[in-house]
C-alpha cells in the first residue's frame, strides 16, 4: 500500500516571522497525524529556519528547486549538497513554472533530477499539460514525452524513490481543479508509462504520483480517493494554517480508508 504524500510548496512566499506562525500552527494541528508523509517546502532564504522548527517532528524538509552542478561560478544557484547540507530531504524539480518562466527544458529537468539522486535527494518530478495542449487531445502525449525525457538514465533502483506530480498547467493558481476523472486518468496513463519504462509493473506500483492543481479541503476528499492518486503537491492552501491542516487530516482520513 503506497503512503499518502501532502507536500507544501510555498513558493515565492512568506517572510521569517510569518513562516514561523505557519510551520508552529501547522506543526501543532498535525502532531497527531502520523498514517501519511508530509513536507513543506519553502523558499530559499527560509530553509535553515523551517528545518529548526520541524526538528523532531514527523515533517520533511524539501526545497523548490536545485541546480545540477555540485559547485562553481553559478551566481544565485544553489547545489543538491548544499540542499543537503541544510537538512532537505526531497526537491521539487520541473515545475511548470520553472518551465514556463525560466524556459527550463527537459534536458535541464533531467540533469538537475540525476543530481538530486546522486546526492541522495527524492526529486518530486512535476508533469502536466497546457489548457491548448488538453484541447488539442495531447495530454498523453505531453506526459509520455515528459516523463520518457525527463527520466532519461536513471535505472530502476534510483527510479523506485522519485515522487511524481502530475500539475495540468490550467488548473495552477486558477482556481479550476480538474475533475477526478480526468484527475483518475492521468494518474492511470502515468503509471502505465513508468510501467512501461522501468519494464516493472511493482516499481511502477511503488511508484506515488501526486495531484498538483488547486487542491483544497473542499476538493481534497474525491481526489485523494482516486485509485491511482497518492497524495497532493499544495501551493495557495499551503500558506494558511487551517487548509493545510485541513488538508492533512483528510489525507490521514483517506489513507486509513485505502487501508
Amino acid at each position: 500500500m503506497r503512503k499518502l504524500f501532502i507536500a507544501a510548496n510555498w513558493k515565492m512566499n512568506m517572510y521569517h516571522q510569518g513562516a514561523v506562525e505557519l510551520i508552529r500552527g501547522i506543526i501543532e494541528r498535525t502532531r497527531l497525524l502520523n498514517s501519511i508523509d508530509i513536507m513543506v517546502a519553502p523558499p530559499f532564504t527560509l530553509l535553515e529556519t523551517i528545518k529548526s522548527e520541524i526538528q523532531n517532528t514527523h515533517i520533511q524538509l524539501g526545497s523548490q528547486d536545485v541546480f545540477f552542478e555540485e559547485s562553481g561560478a553559478y551566481t544565485g544557484e544553489i547545489s543538491p549538497g548544499m540542499l543537503l547540507d541544510v537538512g532537505c530531504t526531497h526537491v521539487i524539480i520541473g515545475h511548470s513554472e520553472r518551465r514556463q518562466y525560466f524556459h527550463e527544458t527537459d534536458e535541464i529537468i533531467n540533469k538537475k533530477a540525476l543530481a538530486a539522486l546522486k546526492n541522495h535527494l527524492v526529486p518530486i518530478l512535476c508533469v502536466g499539460e497546457t489548457w491548448e495542449e488538453r484541447k488539442q487531445g495531447k495530454t498523453f502525449l505531453i506526459l509520455n514525452r515528459q516523463i520518457l525525457f525527463d527520466l532519461q538514465g536513471i535505472d530502476n533502483e534510483k527510479l523506485s524513490s522519485i515522487v511524481i506530480a502530475y500539475e495540468p498547467v490550467w488548473a495552477i493558481g486558477t482556481g479550476k481543479s480538474a475533475t477526478k476523472e480526468q484527475i483518475q486518468e492521468a494518474h492511470s496513463y502515468l503509471r502505465e508509462v513508468i510501467k512501461e519504462f522501468a519494464s516493472s509493473p511493482e516499481i511502477a506500483y511503488q511508484l506515488r504520483i501526486l495531484y498538483g492543481g488547486s487542491m483544497n479541503p473542499k476538493n481534497a476528499q474525491e481526489i485523494l480517493s482516486q485509485k491511482d492518486v497518492d497524495g497532493g503537491l499544495i501551493g495557495g492552501a499551503s500558506l494558511n494554517i487551517d487548509s493545510f491542516s485541513s488538508l492533512v487530516q483528510i489525507a490521514e482520513n483517506v489513507q486509513k480508508m485505502k487501508e
